[in-house]
């Protein structure tokens, strides 16, 4: 068993997301396949607009029209006659505009009402992959990763508790290798035993494959970038990077330490 996660980059279009359904059509004889999935694009980074008390009114409607018509056009792109897909955006956004009309606004819950908003960049995403998968006849199956990673109720920052995610996720297995090709989940969110959102921390969906590799036994997680390898420099900044193709795991520390972003 792999685990493969994917980053909001690496899904930030129709034509990305084309691209990961390919990476995983190749590697899907081999083993069987979990995949951890970001928001797309710079979702989270609007979403965290949305947060009830964090925007002026005017600019709150004109984020959340940017967040529908993203996410409507790259599902039409790669599925133009699926209403089903539609329907599915349509009732996690509607979720969405309860939850920031109803929410506290107060300081005292900010970070409660941040994880119960932002999570629905993964539950976007991941909703539109796995109907696009499950339509390319890679037989694929959504999980809940709030039902599978379990924390305690720090906000913005949830402790995992172990124990009970450990066993959640080991209930996955008879669903990964007798039914379903693809596992596909949420990474960065995870949920409290009474049933409330939390987020593991920003950029914290390479921390969520890990967990579901470790609590699997897997053979290896894989974080899907949408550089050529690990080079030199960002990318961003610098167009005369060198790719790396090896690197020792203290210097690689070193590097996460003092701030290189494709080390987390």
């Amino acid at each position: 068993m792999k685990v493969f996660k994917f980053g909001g980059a690496s899904v930030n279009s129709a034509d990305a997301v084309r691209n990961m359904a390919q990476i995983v059509q190749k590697h899907l004889e081999s083993t069987p396949l979990v995949v951890v999935v970001s928001a797309m694009g710079k979702t989270t980074n609007l979403l965290e607009k949305l947060v009830p008390g964090s925007s002026d009114i005017t600019s709150t409607k004109e984020l959340r029209q940017q967040l529908e018509e993203y996410h409507r056009e790259i599902a039409s792109s790669l599925m133009p006659e699926n209403k089903e897909v539609q329907h599915k955006i349509d009732t996690l956004l509607s979720n969405l505009d309860h939850l920031c009309t109803s929410l506290p606004t107060d300081v005292e819950h900010l970070n409660y009402c941040y994880d119960q908003v932002v999570c629905h960049g993964e539950l976007l995403s991941t909703t539109i992959i796995a109907e696009y998968l499950n339509t390319l006849g890679i037989n694929t199956l959504w999980t809940d990763a709030r039902q599978l990673i379990k924390t305690d109720n720090h906000y913005r920052e949830g402790r995992v508790d172990w124990n009970a995610t450990e066993k959640e996720i080991k209930n996955l297995e008879p669903s990964i290798k007798n039914s379903y090709s693809i596992v596909l989940t949420q990474g960065f969110i995870g949920g409290t035993t009474d049933g409330q959102t939390t987020t593991l921390g920003r950029e914290g969906s390479d921390y969520s494959a890990a967990i579901l590799a470790h609590c699997l036994d897997a053979e290896s997680v894989t974080i899907w970038k949408d550089v050529p390898g690990f080079l030199n420099a960002d990318p961003k900044f610098f167009h005369d990077t060198v790719k790396i193709s090896q690197i020792p795991y203290n210097e690689a520390i070193e590097l996460a330490y003092y701030g290189a972003s494709v080390i987390h």
